[in-house]
């Protein structure tokens, strides 16, 4: 039987990308080429049909054949080849298409260029254009290949919640001021550790007991406070609202800057 041929169509319409016409498009049927041995052969009838193994996404099992089947808000974890930097991408997914994407990266400076890059880039993109799109930074790339990973094998974490979770998820993980999580501390054999940003915000001091050790730390919310600052509250006032104490800070038998000191 000849499968070749060809088919000329038009596309008039809204897609993902919005209005527009696509100019015509040919779709060629490729022939399929057996070996002598094969073109020999007597055939054998197929027996039980083994589909694809159902997985869970947003509260239902599912048997994902397309890239449409995928749907589910999950993370991955990227590095670049010289193990400079990260990045934690999160993408909410759904009927396969990127409807929402967070980048958050830490350790290099240019990868922060290229989050902002890949934050215009991922939304709307199915995730097998994703994955096979130069998003800027072998970390977001690495990334991108995790997460793809994971939501394709119903490894997400809204696996097992209905309904998924609705676009704008993403910015929860951030939190009140809308900034990254991140931990920054350091630590020598002479001197020991400083504690310089943890979950809380950017730490102002260290509070010490009487053996020198950490009991407690000062910090200052920058979310808080930048927030305040644009709605025009004056700048000491600010600091002192977004000022919060940790751990036993009203006894210690010495404050420190961490950064001075």
């Amino acid at each position: 039987m000849d499968l070749s041929g060809t088919c000329d169509a038009r596309f008039t319409g809204e897609g993902r990308q919005g209005k527009g016409t696509r100019a015509p498009y040919v779709v060629e049927r490729r022939i399929m080429q057996y070996s002598a041995e094969v073109e020999g052969m007597c055939p054998v009838a197929k027996g039980a049909y083994h589909g694809p193994a159902p997985i869970p996404e947003e509260g239902k099992w599912v048997q994902a054949k397309e890239i449409k089947d995928i749907s589910g808000y999950t993370h991955g974890i990227g590095w670049c080849a010289p193990q400079q930097g990260a990045c934690k991408l999160s993408l909410n997914v759904k009927e396969g298409v990127i409807e929402e994407a967070l980048v958050e990266t830490i350790g290099c400076s240019g990868m922060t260029h290229s989050a902002a890059m890949a934050a215009e880039i991922l939304p709307g993109k199915t995730i097998l254009e994703a994955l096979n799109t130069d998003l800027v930074c072998d970390a977001i790339n690495v990334a991108m290949r995790e997460l793809f990973l994971q939501i394709v094998y119903g490894r997400s974490q809204t696996a097992f919640s209905e309904g998924g979770l609705p676009v704008g998820a993403g910015l929860d993980d951030l939190g009140k001021g809308l900034r990254s999580m991140v931990g920054t501390t350091y630590g020598t054999k002479a001197k020991g550790a400083r504690y310089l940003e943890l979950a809380q915000g950017y730490v102002t001091h260290l509070a010490l007991n009487e053996k020198d050790e950490i009991i407690g730390f000062e910090y200052l919310n920058l979310g808080k406070f930048t927030d305040a600052i644009k709605k025009g509250v004056d700048p000491k006032q600010a600091v002192d609202d977004a000022i919060g104490r940790y751990g036993q800070w009203d006894s210690p038998a010495k404050v420190i800057d961490p950064r001075e000191e």
